[in-house]
């Protein structure tokens, strides 16, 4: 960043103001209080609370009595029932004690028929008619059999000592007898309880009505609440949520316009503290977009002779590798309004709106020019237009037309420079790429070793470091490794450092770190038994002892042997370049095959049997000897062509209806061939060199046994003199750290103590 204070040439953003109430949502849920409570007030459920009560366990207590019936004035028995829903509803009162009843005389005129005279054998009521006249000026009359039989099935009908007997008064056959009547037939409020039973009237009512006859109070609710509430309410509810969300998704009243508003984030200059010294590791990237910062800064030193900044810079290269923060340097550097967006942000479901926003963005941006525009992950939006099944995303590809008009259309955008960042460069639209829109791609490749050192310095600043800590080697060690790897690096150092309770990061943590990074983290808990750590250990000396006797060690230096599990692998041979490599030859190809099967020429050297443990190496020794036929034409048969079609990512759109072979059958049978002779001829290489060498493999692999690691330096002097000058010290697991103890509470001396709160 210059020396100078950045100019504030753009307004700040605007501040935050307190959100309005939200009247769509408060409003809808009035509305679903008032439906509620207008059906549930005329349904009367708002009445005292009554017990709910199965239908079986109402008819039980019915038969025993303890249904009220005598006062149905105060208390009745009322069965409601609805035209617009079968479901029915009995209330009634219970007693909350069994009552106590009286004997009280009835009679009961009746014309013969088969129904009386079965009542009659059910009751032991006699067929012998009495010809004396009873006295019934005490006795209540019932109206009916079936009132005669209810009380029957409620128990009432008293059998003992003496049956109903049957009188012929005034030539009418009358039954005469006693039953049971509460004691006290004035109840009062305390007495009883409100119950409801609910029932099903096609599958209930028969039995509702059989129960309880006519001499109840049936009531039909004329009412379309229940249909309403039923059938109606949900289809109300589900309108009234879409039109809310819709309303929320939309940004409320206005909101189709602010829908269609570009979600582009002005970047606060004063919250942004990223500038170019942050940035390390892609020397060429920062030279390329320094002079947007430059023409931004200074347009009269371009203008004066000529020349135009490029319109879009686009950022291409492996994930990780600092595109999104070479894009924060540049805003962190520049004194102009910076805009920042994902390709996500432009893409929705309703057609037209991600065109919308494009338009939004560059009109808000030409206000505020000179200007940058950060598209972050472009492939999201930038893809091939009219590939795949059914021709494609229509929203998507709308939004990409409204793109490519925005930045080279009939009306030019001066001094908008749009920036865009992707790792999928191949996908994307020819006509995003050409001259006028994107006109330059910056590569921001993976650091090499100088760059690496550099990143580390960058992150080494946040972490207190140890003195004499060198990063050069870390640096060299850490091929292929991306920026964001390094700063895992750095961050998991400091993470080890703490977990041994260290004042600063030592050289051994970034050590340890890197190997954690690369290969996972040591799982010294897991059991393996002896068998397989021995196993394990032939295993990982064969491949060792394959690589120093070829001549690959000299360009992959043997770095570490070890049987303490990492990751996926039971044990790991580590190896480590001094520089970075960036040609392969055919020579160090053979002998890396051969390195690849030292494994399992091991296991069958001196186990005399083979393990699936090898399964990884078998694989990575047919890619190679694939590439080496197929890609580099280092096959003497098949000569210098390449066979099969593109080795990059598969973009589905595009690479489905492409044929991924262009040879002969014959000519993949001779592939085959080449691929299975490459590697079976270095297979017997591996064992030929440790059948010569058998001795120094059973004498490392003890050796391994016992210190469980090995560096490459002991490695090859047991392999030259078979003995070590400076045998290693066995590392071991660092301690778990000691749980705090729980805290003991004191027991309370009485029972006020307890109930004391704690201070």
């Amino acid at each position: 960043m210059s020396e100078k204070d950045p100019k504030n040439n753009f307004p700040p953003p605007a501040p935050q103001t307190p959100g309005s109430p939200n009247w769509g949502l408060m409003v809808l849920m009035a509305v679903i209080a008032g439906i509620l409570l207008m059906a549930f007030v005329f349904d009367g459920v708002l009445a005292p609370p009554a017990k709910a009560m199965k239908l079986d366990e109402f008819q039980q207590d019915y038969r025993n009595g303890l249904i009220v019936l005598h006062d149905q004035k105060n208390f009745p028995i009322e069965v409601l029932t609805s035209d617009g829903s079968s479901e029915g509803t009995i209330t009634a009162y219970r007693y909350r004690t069994a009552p106590q009843f009286k004997k009280t005389a009835f009679f009961m005129p009746f014309t013969d028929s088969d129904a009386v005279r079965e009542l009659c054998n059910r009751y032991g009521i006699t067929t012998t008619r009495s010809a004396e006249q009873p006295d019934l000026s005490q006795a209540v009359r019932i109206w009916t059999a079936e009132q005669f039989q209810r009380l029957g099935e409620e128990g009432r009908i008293l059998t003992a000592p003496q049956p109903p007997v049957i009188y012929d008064i005034a030539d009418q056959p009358v039954i005469v007898g006693e039953f049971r009547l509460p004691l006290d037939g004035k109840v009062t409020q305390k007495d009883v309880e409100p119950v409801k039973v609910d029932f099903n009237r096609g599958f209930q009512g028969n039995t509702v009505t059989a129960m309880l006859g006519n001499g109840v109070n049936y009531r039909v609710d004329n009412s379309s609440w229940g249909a309403f509430i039923i059938n109606g309410l949900p289809i109300i509810l589900l309108v009234l949520l879409l039109f809310f969300f819709m309303r929320v998704q939309t940004g409320g009243p206005g909101g189709a316009a602010k829908f269609s508003r570009s979600r582009a984030r002005l970047l606060d200059a004063n919250s942004n503290h990223t500038t170019f010294d942050d940035v390390a590791g892609i020397t060429e990237a920062k030279e390329e977009v320094w002079e947007i910062v430059e023409f931004l800064r200074n347009p009269k030193k371009y203008r004066n002779l000529g020349g135009n900044i490029p319109k879009g810079v686009l950022m291409v290269g492996p994930p990780g590798t600092g595109k999104t923060l070479l894009a924060r340097a540049i805003a962190g550097e520049a004194d102009v309004p910076f805009y920042t967006i994902s390709g996500s942000d432009f893409v929705e479901m309703f057609v037209g709106v991600g065109a919308s926003r494009v338009r939004d963005m560059f009109a808000e941006a030409k206000k505020h020019s000179p200007c940058l525009i950060f598209i972050d992950e472009i492939d999201a939006v930038g893809r091939h237009r009219g590939h795949g099944v059914g021709g494609g995303h229509d929203e998507r590809e709308q939004t990409l037309n409204a793109l490519l008009v925005e930045m080279d259309g009939f009306t030019a955008n001066e001094n908008v420079i749009v920036i865009a960042a992707t790792n999928r460069v191949d996908v994307l639209d020819p006509a995003l790429l050409r001259p006028g829109r994107f006109d330059r791609q910056v590569m921001v490749h993976l650091p090499d070793a100088g760059g690496r050192e550099q990143i580390l310095k960058v992150h080494a600043r946040k972490v207190k470091m140890a003195p004499g800590v060198d990063l050069k080697p870390v640096a060299r060690a850490t091929t292929g490794f991306s920026g964001a790897e390094l700063a895992n690096l750095v961050n998991e150092s400091a993470l080890i450092a703490a977990r041994k309770n260290e004042q600063a990061v030592t050289q051994d943590d970034l050590e340890e770190a890197r190997e954690k990074v690369r290969w996972g983290r040591e799982r010294r808990s897991l059991e393996i038994s002896e068998k397989e750590k021995y196993m394990t250990a032939v295993h990982e000396v064969g491949h060792a002892i394959c690589l120093l006797k070829t001549e690959l060690a000299k360009k992959l230096p043997l770095h570490k042997v070890t049987i303490i599990p990492r990751g996926p692998a039971l044990g790991v041979t580590m190896m480590l370049p001094d520089e970075d490599q960036h040609s392969e030859f055919k020579n160090e190809l053979l002998d890396y095959i051969v390195m690849s099967m030292g494994g399992r020429c091991a296991e069958q050297l001196v186990l005399g049997d083979i393990s699936g443990g090898a399964r990884g190496d078998i694989q990575m020794a047919t890619a190679v000897a694939r590439k080496m036929v197929c890609v580099y034409g280092m096959s003497e048969k098949l000569g210098p062509v390449e066979y099969g079609t593109n080795h990059n990512e598969v973009f589905l759109a595009r690479d489905m209806s492409q044929t991924t072979r262009n040879f002969s059958e014959h000519t993949a049978q001779i592939i085959d061939e080449e691929i299975q002779r490459i590697v079976t001829e270095n297979y017997e290489r591996a064992l030929q060199i440790l059948t010569d060498n058998k001795d120094s493999l059973l004498l490392i692999t003890d050796k391994l046994l016992e210190f469980e690691t090995l560096s490459g330096e002991q490695v090859k002097e047991l392999l030259e003199t078979g003995a070590l000058s400076a045998p290693p010290q066995r590392e071991l697991p660092p301690e778990l750290p000691d749980l705090p103890e729980e805290p003991v509470m004191e027991a309370a001396e009485d029972e006020e103590d307890i109930n004391q709160p704690n201070p």
